[in-house]
């Protein structure tokens, strides 16, 4: 089915292009979300007459998106789940769920600007891009955790906290620090076992 875009649409077209797309698409997202009119030489006309209106009103939503964009920008959001101790989730964090936590940090949004392509079912930073306007994009961070404390520990290490998988990442930090501490504390005994016998040497010389 051939469309009027009256939108920029990401992997589609811009505004005024007329594109060609699958019936379902048109009829179940493009036509009744206002994004696109039937091509027909009567829309056509009616699109020209409206162009610099359309352009117009494009250019303000772009703005206001681009004032909300600076506000997500770098933005971490905790959302807090009930997880075994492998870190899964008992159920999955949903678009809805993140819509509702950063509206909760004070930024309005809606779950259809968040563009979630993958199932969020552990525990952890994920990062989730969010639509603001057709040419405004932002990405956010999702901080997945138990509680507000593992959220806040999560957020400054960057990583997961309190799995199986995390603590063995802990423990294997343990022994390189361990490991490291031992070569260090024998390279300095080395240097002062090496310093004392040349102090001897000089003292004996003399």
């Amino acid at each position: 089915m051939e469309v009027i875009l009256l939108e920029r649409i990401e992997r589609l077209g811009q505004m005024g292009d007329v594109v060609n797309v699958k019936p379902g698409f048109a009829r179940n997202f493009l036509l009744p979300q206002g994004k696109a009119l039937r091509a027909s030489k009567d829309n056509l006309t009616h699109f020209e007459g409206q162009r610099a209106q359309l352009e117009a009103e494009n250019l303000e939503r772009k703005g206001e998106a681009e004032k909300v964009a600076t506000k997500l920008e770098g933005m971490v959001v905790p959302v807090i789940r009930a997880a075994g101790d492998s870190g899964q989730l008992y159920g999955s964090v949903t678009s809805r769920d993140i819509a509702e936590a950063v509206t909760a940090e004070g930024v309005t949004i809606s779950k259809r600007q968040v563009i979630l392509d993958r199932a969020l079912k552990v525990l952890g930073l994920e990062e989730i891009r969010v639509v603001l306007h057709p040419e405004v994009a932002v990405n956010i961070t999702v901080n997945i955790a138990r509680s507000a404390d593992e959220a806040e520990q999560q957020k400054l290490l960057g990583r997961a906290v309190g799995t199986e998988e995390a603590e063995e990442e802990d423990e294997e930090e343990v022994e390189i620090t361990a490991e490291t501490a031992s070569e260090l504390l024998e390279e300095a005994v080395a240097e002062q076992v090496a310093e004392e016998a040349a102090e001897e040497e000089k003292a004996a010389e003399a």
